[in-house]
């Protein structure tokens, strides 16, 4: 390796040319990532919100760089998706001279200029050592530039953890340690205290043993608003990745459902057990941070953002228009309740519960996992207190959704008779069990956080995925109708 191209690299997380050089190469390779939110609109341009140089390219032939990267692109702002700035997304690129061929699928592209000219970019978290210098830096509590990992200290973090890539993602990325620890990084950043951090360390303090108590953390020193005018405060926390416990063995919720069904095996026991864990959550949380009371005023912006998603539903999906006057009706007499005096309890949730957030060990005990909640929502939305209700609610249409998610040569069938009904009243008992309060006993809020999630799951099943449009219509139908006096 010679001297020249370690100066290179060595230089090029300040140099004006780094970003200039990748663009071409991210404008092809960003869009087809999993975790890239911006499907569908091109990329105009780019933005350098930071560059830490992590690894220096050294005598092996391998550097890595950490970047933080705004993707421009044209804005289509509607009522359930207002327009927002770019987005900005976290990056840790690997360079190499040459690229070994296991790691040929991380293959990003040769800038033909700049810094790295000459030199082979890929996605870094494929290649073992980049993996194990991060996990270095949690253990060591380490400042590299902008960067900073912190740990718990008394969470031992050994450092022969072999690492290991999770190729099922969705919007983050994600490294397994020996199975010993799992690195979740986030790949969409914004200013702030992500409650994929906040949360889980609020239950730890509270001996809540249903969520992995964070080992480590990443965050990022950088102004309140390096994303731009009005996009943070200053001292807001960049929070770019957090460690947790592994859950060896464990069972995703989704995945168990389905096996149970396809086995024609009951799940009720399951979705009770599930209910505990997830009032047991629920408590923990109204423990350790502040509960808001919701009134009149509240509950009528509540309802009218409900409201408004349902017009833009209708105008996305025009097959929902004979059921808005129905689905209206539910969100009509909540409102109506509010206005006669009633209240309810606030407080910090999930956010967007259902089977896939939730893993069973081999002894049977549930934990909740991803608490980073909906990320098309603004962060500060995200960590508002809301009614639990709507985390209830989110975990009775996952029940619905997999009794409708048996498949037979490729073709789905009818739903399980009365799978998800056994499953969701199961649940709600277990809950009740737990928590001190069956969640029917409040059937207009629940009816309404149904109903306003059944709405968006026919729009996103419209726009993404046709052939699963009946499984939201479904409930559609059965939520517009009349509540029984």
């Amino acid at each position: 390796m010679s001297e020249a191209v370690i100066r290179s690299v060595h230089s090029a997380s300040t140099s004006p040319g780094l970003l200039a050089s990748l663009d071409p190469l991210l404008r092809e390779w960003l869009p087809r990532q999993r975790w890239f939110a911006g499907k569908g609109r091109p990329v105009t341009g780019f933005s350098l919100v930071s560059a830490t140089e992590v690894l220096p390219l050294n005598s092996v032939g391998l550097g890595l760089l950490h970047l933080l990267v705004r993707a421009h692109q044209p804005l289509v702002p509607t009522q359930s998706a207002p327009a927002h700035p770019a987005d900005c997304y976290q990056l840790l690129l690997g360079v190499r001279e040459t690229l070994p061929p296991r790691l040929a699928p991380a293959l990003i592209g040769h800038p033909a200029q700049g810094p790295l000219a000459g030199l082979t970019v890929y996605e870094a978290l494929h290649d073992p050592r980049p993996a194990d210098v991060l996990l270095e830096a949690l253990r060591e509590r380490a400042h590299i530039g902008e960067l900073r990992f912190e740990r718990d200290m008394a969470q031992e973090i050994r450092g022969d953890l072999v690492p290991r890539l999770v190729t099922a993602e969705q919007s983050n990325s994600s490294l397994v340690y020996g199975d010993t620890f799992i690195l979740k990084l986030l790949r969409r950043i914004v200013p702030g205290i992500n409650p994929d951090l906040e949360l889980p360390l609020a239950l730890a303090r509270e001996g809540c043993a249903r969520v992995p108590a964070p080992a480590g953390w990443m965050l990022a020193d950088l102004p309140g608003d390096a994303l731009g005018p009005g996009q943070g405060d200053p001292g807001d926390p960049y929070v770019l990745g957090v460690l947790q416990p592994f859950l060896q063995g464990a069972s995703d919720g989704w995945d168990l459902a389905l096996r149970e069904l396809a086995k024609g095996e009951d799940f009720s026991g399951a979705a009770r057990a599930l209910g505990r864990a997830t009032a047991e959550v629920h408590t923990a949380l109204a423990r350790a941070l502040p509960e808001v009371t919701m009134g009149r005023a509240q509950m009528e912006l509540l309802v009218e953002g409900m409201t408004e998603r349902l017009t833009a539903a209708v105008q996305t999906v025009p097959s929902l228009l004979p059921y808005a006057p129905g689905l209206r009706s539910a969100f009509d007499a909540l409102a109506d309740l509010a206005g006669e005096g009633q209240t309810w309890t606030a407080q910090r949730i999930h956010g967007d519960l259902h089977l896939g957030q939730c893993l069973r060990s081999p002894s049977g005990s549930w934990s909740l996992i991803d608490f980073e909640g909906e990320p098309s929502k603004p962060l500060a939305e995200r960590r508002l207190p809301q009614p639990t209700a709507r985390d209830v609610a989110g975990m009775l249409r996952s029940f619905d959704y997999a009794a409708h998610s048996l498949r037979t040569e490729g073709t789905r069938v009818s739903a399980v008779p009365g799978w998800a009904d056994a499953c969701r009243a199961a649940y709600c008992s277990g809950y009740a069990e737990a928590g001190g309060r069956d969640p029917r006993t409040d059937p207009v809020l629940l009816r309404a956080y149904e109903t306003d999630k059944a709405i968006y799951e026919v729009v996103y099943e419209a726009r993404h995925r046709p052939d699963w449009l009946p499984v939201p219509m479904a409930a559609v139908r059965r939520l517009a109708l009349p509540e029984p006096s």
